[in-house]
């Protein structure tokens, strides 16, 4: 009587659960039919994984607190010494689309006035972080999804205590499961002790009971920079060496980072003030209505900020935009692909239009699953006319798109659905062919330290190693 009631109780949650996987808002075919293949086949764990993995749920104190937050903040372009006259450039008519799909997701215009630098190399970044730290008079705000107590991440620690002890408001936020390390380290009290402001995002607190709270696996993956409201970073690196000693034996991490001036710096401190709101409570937005300098010649950007409290499909619409958007060139760097039908579609889609359609992937992924899920789409690429190239000197961690000769979209996103729905992500989308010259010359330096990927060579795979790159890729929708 007792395993009947048992198996007649587990029958009515497995139903109920596939209910809602039916009913959920914001979910594609795939992943539907993922999920009810996982509550059926396993069924104690399928249960539970849905439970605690199955939804994007962040907490509802915590939804209401960002937007409450976010709703609070003025119009960036709402600031003394601005003439938004004078900020928006004349972005040619190919192109104006994109940014209108920019500007639907954060409310931000695309902007003028901006000049920009693609950082040498990942040491060369946090030096040029470290020396623009040593030069603040006001304000220092940064946030690191992983922020390593190396020796990079503690040339950053002394020169925000350094600036805190000249007087220079520092706030510092970090992710609190990639962060964890320097939480807990000697140095993360030294910098409060030292008068900077420090907060964790999305703590984890006790393991069993957080998921009472949201999902544990929703991170700020966003890694922001903003100095004086007038210098900004926007790029893949975390505050860490590239030895990435964590993950060693995929060194070194290569990353891409752009140093802004400008306007952009304001839609950057939009993003930092109301993540940091949302977490401490402290209104800060007064930060937004300090006067800027005239405005100065330089291109247009803007500042395009993603997460789960923001509007679903986000990224992946700006991605695909971009993608369609293509003429001449369309050239793509990700350390981690497991797209959706529409995105493979659009790659797909460039390539077979006569685009030149390039990607370059990592040859050794730091997260074998994501590297065999990857792998089961280079087919249908290849056959698309898709040129697919794996880099062989360390984790190519660097996300960048460029497109034609003109437009240049980097930041923190992957194009893997973790990106696209669940983290806080933030990139910087770019129309100027000097900047994306210079981008598309690092994309060119990563291709001639890769190697191509040819269909002979995929065809010659064993079935073993297709059924095992196929399988995961089912999984996407989960993972």
């Amino acid at each position: 009587m007792g395993m009947t009631l048992f198996w007649f109780l587990h029958l009515f949650i497995q139903i109920a659960l596939i209910v809602r996987v039916l009913l959920r808002p914001h979910r594609d075919p795939a992943s539907r039919i993922a999920w009810i293949v996982v509550i059926m086949a396993l069924p104690m764990a399928g249960i539970l994984a849905y439970l605690l993995l199955g939804e994007t749920n962040i907490g509802r104190r915590r939804v209401v607190r960002s937007r409450d937050a976010l709703s609070r903040l003025p119009d960036v372009t709402d600031t003394p010494g601005w003439d938004v006259a004078d900020l928006k450039t004349d972005v040619p008519q190919q192109y104006r689309h994109l940014f209108q799909v920019g500007k639907s997701i954060n409310g931000f215009d695309p902007v003028g006035g901006n000049r920009a630098q693609l950082m040498p190399d990942s040491n060369a970044n946090i030096d040029s972080m470290v020396t623009d730290i040593d030069a603040a008079k006001d304000h220092v705000h940064l946030l690191f999804y992983i922020w390593l107590p190396d020796n990079n991440g503690r040339k950053v620690v002394q020169a925000l205590k350094r600036a805190a002890a000249r007087g220079v408001t520092c706030r510092a936020m970090v992710d609190g499961l990639g962060s964890r390390t320097m939480v807990h380290s000697q140095h993360w009290k030294a910098m409060r002790k030292a008068g900077v402001h420090l907060a964790v995002a999305l703590p984890i607190g006790n393991p069993l009971l957080r998921p009472l709270k949201g999902r544990i696996d929703l991170r700020n993956h966003r890694k922001i920079v903003v100095i004086d409201n007038a210098i900004t970073y926007c790029g893949s690196q975390n505050c860490a060496d590239p030895e990435f000693l964590v993950k060693a034996k995929y060194a070194p991490w290569v990353d891409a980072v752009m140093r802004f001036e400008g306007p952009i710096a304001r839609q950057k401190q939009q993003l930092f003030i109301g993540d940091w709101t949302a977490e401490t409570g402290e209104e800060i937005s007064d930060l937004l209505k300090q006067p800027l300098p005239q405005a100065q010649p330089g291109f247009t950007a803007q500042v395009i900020g993603t997460g789960p409290t923001i509007r679903f499909s986000a990224m992946p619409e700006m991605f695909e935009t971009l993608m369609y958007t293509a003429r001449r060139k369309l050239v793509i760097s990700t350390p981690y692909y497991v797209p959706d039908e529409a995105m493979q579609a659009a790659l797909c889609a460039s390539a077979r239009r006569g685009v030149d359609t390039i990607i370059i992937f990592p040859a050794r992924n730091d997260s074998w699953i994501v590297g065999a899920a990857s792998r089961s789409y280079y087919e249908d690429l290849l056959a698309a006319g898709v040129n697919i190239f794996e880099y062989q000197g360390g984790l190519l961690h660097t996300k960048s798109l460029t497109l034609d000769d003109d437009i240049t979209l980097i930041g923190s996103a992957n194009m893997d659905r973790r990106s696209f729905e669940l983290n806080y992500e933030n990139n910087i989308l770019l129309c100027d062919s000097a900047m994306t010259a210079d981008m598309r010359e690092r994309q060119a330096s990563y291709i001639a330290s890769s190697k191509p990927v040819t269909l002979e060579m995929v065809a010659n795979w064993t079935w073993q190693h297709r059924l095992g790159n196929n399988a995961t890729a089912m999984l996407g929708p989960v993972l």
